[in-house]
């Protein structure tokens, strides 16, 4: 399910802080961005890269490769091994070969330790403290003119000296991503062609260029640099296979689809044009045009030529489920779990559909479908969430409590799951997972062992005030 949700604020506002001292930062509040989770998407952005994540020699399960819900071109890595790529970028790709090696750039800075070009911030500012000094000094001496041409040239030096720490990490990034991409039997090819697509926006001013750009400046000596190696790799002119240009073409059908409006993505994709791709952007549009039963057949057109695609009996079960008949869902939702029963995100799917029918003979595989979701993604505050509606539904409170503190913790919200968790504790069997589980969160919140029995004590305390009885007429 192609669903957004919302970036942590730790990523986002890193990104902003790195941006800000380089007189860089896009335009628009970090806050406003989202993430979109798509498992068909995901899956195949991981096979194209992960084998290059190998060849740089990173772990890629410790890569998180996060989907920006933003219609401009641009990219990021930061701490923690986190890599954003918008899906602004992700369209604007001429084929699978470019958005490869942007992911191969982007972990270039992940290996070579750049994230948010933290030595950038130095190299701004202490040109730029140094120019203010000097220009501070030449106002007490009697020169207010030259000092305060002194004070106004620091950000501009801060900024130059910046642009050029930022030129040499970019440059290394990369060659690094040149050579991952061909000890992975890659074609450093895209990466090239990429810059060269966009070459013409480094004469633009800066509220012109994009904003990859002014993150990540262009040259035509970089462009160069990289050029000689990547022509002399021998996977250079290696094509891209069949499958991959059918994957580059459904991914960019897909974003099309769900974030354009539906008349535009009718427009684009024609009925004329009998593609796979063109026939999936026409089905997503026409169901978010409300033309459901329209939607439905051509949906089932897709399955009835390819009915082992778990993707498609998603989207069925999508259509039916937000058309307000989550009964019928439900099978569409299994056959899609039965096909990937890796993919938590189909689980949570099932379970949301499910719990939907307000039937408490289903809650009991909904818990099951969630418990196995959030096995494999312990940060999916959507399976918690619902995991909490399904136990106090059945009127488990210590559970749905605990599946509230886990929905908090995933989401950062580190005062709001200490306090489930400790009102979890106390419904909970003492020593069973689920109630050492809560103690874990509350541990986790840097609260310490005597923290909580100080809490108990007073919780004990305001217990037995609650138990006094006052005798009539006291």
């Amino acid at each position: 399910m192609f669903r957004p949700t919302r970036i942590a604020s730790s990523v986002f506002g890193w990104v902003a802080a790195s941006a800000a001292v380089l007189v860089m930062a896009a335009a628009g509040p970090a806050s406003a961005q989202s993430t979109i989770r798509d498992t068909e998407i995901e899956g195949i952005i991981r096979e194209w890269s992960d084998p290059v994540f190998v060849a740089m020699g990173l772990e890629p399960s410790e890569v998180e490769v996060l989907l920006v819900n933003d219609a401009d071109l641009n990219a990021f890595a930061t701490r923690g091994r986190i890599m954003g790529i918008n899906t602004g970028l992700i369209l604007r790709t001429d084929d699978a070969g470019q958005l490869l090696g942007v992911i191969a750039h982007e972990a270039g800075h992940i290996k070579n330790r750049h994230t948010l070009r933290d030595g950038a911030q130095s190299a701004a500012t202490q040109p730029m403290l140094m120019s203010m000094a000097l220009g501070a000094l030449a106002i007490a001496a009697g020169q207010p003119g030259a000092g305060m041409a002194l004070i106004g040239s620091g950000q501009f030096f801060g900024t130059v000296d910046a642009l050029r720490y930022m030129q040499g990490q970019e440059g290394e990034a990369d060659i690094t991503a040149a050579r991952g991409l061909e000890a992975a039997g890659e074609s450093g090819k895209g990466l090239v062609e990429f810059f060269e697509n966009f070459r013409s926006q480094e004469v633009f001013s800066d509220a012109r260029r994009y904003p990859y750009f002014r993150s990540h400046p262009l040259s035509g000596q970089r462009i160069e640099a990289l050029r000689r190696p990547v022509e002399s790799a021998a996977h250079y002119n290696t094509p891209e296979s069949p499958e991959r240009i059918a994957q580059h073409a459904l991914i960019v059908a897909k974003i099309h689809a769900f974030m354009d409006p539906p008349t535009q993505t009718l427009r684009t994709y024609l009925e004329t044009d009998t593609s796979f791709p063109a026939r999936y952007a026409r089905a997503i549009a026409w169901y978010r045009d409300g033309q459901t039963e329209r939607a439905l057949t051509a949906t089932d057109g897709l399955i009835a030529e390819d009915v082992d695609n778990p993707y498609l009996w998603e989207l069925k079960g999508q259509i039916l489920f937000e058309e307000g008949r989550p009964r019928e869902a439900i099978d569409a939702h299994r056959e899609a779990v039965r096909l990937k029963p890796d993919a938590p995100l189909l689980r949570v799917n099932l379970a949301h559909a499910l719990i939907e029918t307000n039937d408490s003979s289903n809650l009991d595989e909904a818990v099951d479908q969630l418990k196995r979701a959030t096995a494999r993604e312990h940060d999916n505050t959507m399976a918690w969430r619902l995991l909490g509606q399904a136990y106090a539904s059945q009127g488990k409170e210590g559970e749905a409590r605990l599946a509230s503190a886990e929905f908090y913790y995933a989401a950062g919200g580190e005062e709001q799951a200490t306090q489930f968790a400790l009102r979890a504790r106390d419904m909970l069997e003492p020593g069973s997972n689920e109630w050492r589980r809560a103690m874990d969160i509350v541990l986790a919140s840097g609260a310490t062992m005597e923290d909580i029995a100080d809490v108990d004590r007073r919780n004990e305390r305001r217990r037995e005030r609650q138990q006094t009885v006052i005798p009539p007429g006291a």
